[in-house]
């Protein structure tokens, strides 16, 4: 029965969930900066090669 309460205890028990939060954050954060610094990246490259063609 010691154990079936402390396992209880331990699912109930919320702390370091704030931290968890904040790293889900911190990691969607990433990605999303990520994903458009590579889109935004891609889209610069396909016009200066379009200016570089246009100008030979």
């Amino acid at each position: 029965m010691n154990l079936l309460n402390g396992l209880k205890k331990f699912a109930r028990d919320e702390r370091g969930m704030e931290t968890v939060e904040w790293g889900v954050l911190a990691a969607v954060i990433v990605v999303g900066l990520a994903t458009a610094v590579v889109t935004l990246g891609n889209h610069i490259m396909t016009k200066f090669n379009a200016l570089k063609d246009a100008t030979s």
